[in-house]
């Protein structure tokens, strides 16, 4: 069977008040004509679907066109929810979605069996899947105490209990069907890509590969932004976001995942490059170097100007470059701000305080403390 691969779509983002909206219009375009193209029989979504638990109608109306016609193509099509995403949300939606012929999974349910997915390929391949959307901590104590695995005690990690769920989920894995697991979450010794949610990436939220099941033919997993493999005992992989959601991923490559895998055969995995976003790219130099480039050359920019710190330095920079919608002082610009001691605040004035700040990051234009000095006027007036 072939199935197509993605996640971690984070419709709605905006990046510093630019919005992506016509950006997501044209990547999940590409990732439909991928599809359309190639002919899957399945199309997985690996979670995070929205970047916010509270998507606005637009976000909702372009994620359900996007799956509607991923259905269109003639693939099945399951989709998870991810951290990002409201997982009750997701499962009201699950009447439009049985309608339009896709299976949209939110939040662990009380029956095991709901998230076990069977079908059949056009030429008579059985297929098995694994659904798991993204459990935070304290939901995953409450899912394996539904499941009646035994008594959850508090000293078991969060990986036990993932572990212990899929054990449960996974155990009718045979050899009569292509075994296919999909979740949201963090695997142990995976690269982060870069634009990822800290609180639900960090080690406490972190899973061995070993808690996927050997006799799995192919694992797909969302919630970490580059696509890679996984060490483990099946197939384990990320298929990479479809576009860079911050400057951070700027070195990423999006794509989707191609894999063609049978019930007798090792999976093969293609990446296919999604090529429809704005790059985001970080250029630095002084003033008179980014002067230099060329401000009409597709991407939004994130740019560290080698200056000293000034008022009016921000627009200066955009006025050369129109697309940076990012700009910092180059670290090494600035003074060491490691300081012994604490400093004496009591009986001092805020202006004298504003300066000793301006003082310790370099800052030493006169112009920005008259701005304080007028603020501060204003404000207390």
């Amino acid at each position: 069977m072939k199935l197509l691969h993605t996640s971690d779509w984070h419709v709605g983002k905006v990046l510093k008040g630019q919005s992506r909206n016509e950006e997501h219009i044209a990547v999940l375009a590409q990732v439909v004509e991928i599809a359309r193209a190639e002919r899957p029989d399945l199309v997985i979504v690996a979670g995070d679907m929205y970047d916010t638990a509270a998507p606005t109608p637009e976000a909702t109306r372009l994620v359900t066109r996007a799956l509607s016609a991923l259905r269109g193509t003639g693939a099945e099509v399951v989709a998870i929810g991810g951290n990002h995403d409201n997982g009750a949300a997701l499962d009201a939606l699950r009447p439009w979605a049985e309608a339009a012929g896709v299976c949209l999974r939110g939040t662990v349910r009380e029956s095991a069996a709901d998230h076990v997915l069977a079908g059949e390929t056009a030429g008579g391949e059985r297929w098995r899947l694994v659904a798991l959307p993204f459990l935070s901590q304290r939901f995953a104590v409450r899912a394996a105490e539904m499941y009646e695995l035994t008594a959850a005690e508090a000293s078991q990690t969060y990986a036990d209990h993932i572990g212990r769920l899929l054990g449960v989920l996974c155990q009718g894995f045979g050899s009569d069907a292509v075994n296919l697991v999909t979740a949201h979450l963090t695997v142990v010794g995976a690269t982060m890509g870069g634009g990822e949610r800290e609180a639900h990436s960090v080690m406490g939220y972190a899973v061995p590969a070993t808690v996927f099941p050997g006799s799995a033919h192919y694992v797909a997993l969302g919630h970490l932004h580059r696509a890679q493999q996984v060490p483990g005992p099946a197939p384990v992989r990320y298929c990479g976001s479809p576009l860079a959601i911050d400057f951070g991923e700027g070195e990423n490559t999006p794509s989707v995942a191609i894999v063609e895998v049978t019930a007798e055969s090792t999976a093969k995995v293609r990446d296919v490059p999604i090529t429809a976003a704005v790059p985001l790219r970080t250029v630095r130099g002084t003033l008179a170097e980014l002067s230099m480039m060329d401000g009409d050359q597709p991407g939004w920019l994130r740019v560290y100007v080698r200056e000293a710190p000034r008022a009016g330095l921000r627009e200066e920079v955009q006025a050369l470059l129109p697309r940076a919608i990012e700009v910092r002082i180059d670290p090494e610009m600035l003074p060491d701000t490691t300081v012994s001691g604490r400093a004496e605040r009591a009986g001092r004035s805020p202006r004298d305080l504003f300066a000793d700040y301006l003082e310790s990051r370099g800052h030493a234009d006169e112009g920005v403390q008259e701005l304080f000095d007028t603020l501060y006027e204003e404000v207390s007036a």
